[in-house]
């Protein structure tokens, strides 16, 4: 999710909740504690230099019960790093703490945003003789000829 997208969300709602992906909520007593925009300069195990950029935002979860995070207020926070930090529409990294920080995508059921899993991957396969991954046939898609003919696809 863009941070365009979460600022239109947000005009449309009247509490914010957070659901991990697990389906537990975040306690809603969250506090946002930081938007920021982290900038990734690194090569990869190909050697191509690469540069990413993300707005990031960092979920706390206080025990500080009489305080809500309202829609309106996030979207005040997020308007003010846009334009002191010169953050621009990127996607959106979520932060939160679990046994160690965890970083999360961000979708919206209509709900509830949700913090979807991000997985690691080799930005280089080719140079790393990685092999390209294999379609998986079902075996009913398999033709059911008794005898094989040359370019047939049954042997």
């Amino acid at each position: 999710m863009k941070l365009s997208e979460i600022k239109s969300k947000l005009s449309q709602l009247d509490t914010i909740s957070f659901q991990l992906p697990n389906g537990e909520l975040v306690p809603n007593h969250f506090h946002v504690t930081e938007v920021g925009k982290i900038t990734k300069h690194f090569i990869d195990c190909g050697g191509t230099v690469r540069n990413e950029e993300v707005v990031n935002f960092q979920l706390w979860n206080a025990n500080d019960y009489d305080h809500r995070l309202h829609p309106e207020k996030l979207v005040h926070i997020i308007e003010l790093s846009e334009k002191v930090l010169g953050i621009t529409d990127l996607e959106i990294e979520v932060e939160y703490q679990e046994d160690t920080i965890g970083k999360f995508g961000l979708d919206f059921d209509g709900t509830h945003f949700l913090l979807t899993t991000k997985q690691t991957d080799c930005l280089a396969k080719d140079q790393c003789g990685v092999p390209a991954e294999k379609p998986k046939l079902k075996f009913a898609d398999l033709s059911n000829e008794t005898s094989c003919t040359p370019g047939g696809g049954c042997c």
